[in-house]
């Protein structure tokens, strides 16, 4: 099974739970979605992916949109406004 580099981006309670805001990560993940179950494995994120939005290379995309060596993932919580 083949890993690629990503980077990963944090915001709002996810930032908070990872304790940073961004990191770079060597995956064998082939998903947003196997990404995140590990990624919520391995720092205990509160949210399920249902939950949240997934960014591939600054737009919007499915869970199951195949990811790329050298990607740029972020996960958007819902977003708390007032």
């Amino acid at each position: 099974m083949s890993t690629k580099t990503l980077k990963i981006g944090y915001y709002a309670l996810l930032r908070e739970q990872r304790g940073l805001s961004e990191e770079t990560v060597e995956t064998a993940a082939t998903t947003p979605e196997e990404l995140y179950a590990t990624l919520q494995s391995e720092h205990g994120f509160s949210l399920d992916a249902n939950q949240l939005k997934v960014v591939i290379n600054d737009a919007f995309k499915a869970w199951d949109t195949p990811l790329q060596p050298n990607d740029n993932v972020v996960f958007i919580p819902p977003v708390a406004g007032g």
